[in-house]
């Protein structure tokens, strides 16, 4: 046996086995060609009739369940809307219908879903617009 056979050289490892090897532009998958489509409103209106379907068909599946998927969220408010909330659950306290803020939300979005279009649209109107996320932390 020779030298060279008893040392076997060190095995390169492929770009295919190491995950954390740096993809080239020859392995890189092409971008997806995008489609731009114009919504006009009649589109619009469809694409929203047909979402509320399907929202009643999931609201008719968990009711038949039984069982209620809960969703968690979070959002930003202002102080003084926030105040609101403390303010509503006082005054039903007072009435003797204690509710938790996520019941009054939950009431306010029945609401919202019972109006009409236009009145919809006029309370959303009287609604500022609030920068969202999460304020930067002060150092």
């Amino acid at each position: 046996m020779t030298i060279e056979q008893k040392v076997a050289p060190k095995a390169i490892p492929s770009k295919a086995s190491n995950p954390t090897a740096k993809r080239t532009a020859a392995t890189r998958k092409p971008p997806a060609k995008r489609t731009t489509t114009i919504k006009t409103p009649v589109a619009t209106a469809l694409a929203l009739e047909k979402k509320a379907a399907e929202q009643e068909v999931i609201a008719a599946k968990a009711v038949k369940s039984g069982k209620v998927k809960m969703e968690r969220d979070s959002f930003t408010m202002p102080r003084d809307e926030y105040a609101q909330l403390a303010a509503l659950k006082a005054r039903l306290l007072a009435l003797g219908q204690p509710a938790k803020k996520s019941e009054l939300l939950r009431a306010g979005i029945k609401l919202l879903a019972a109006m009409t279009d236009l009145r919809l649209k006029k309370a959303m109107a009287d609604v500022p617009v609030i920068k969202t996320g999460r304020p930067k932390k002060k150092k």
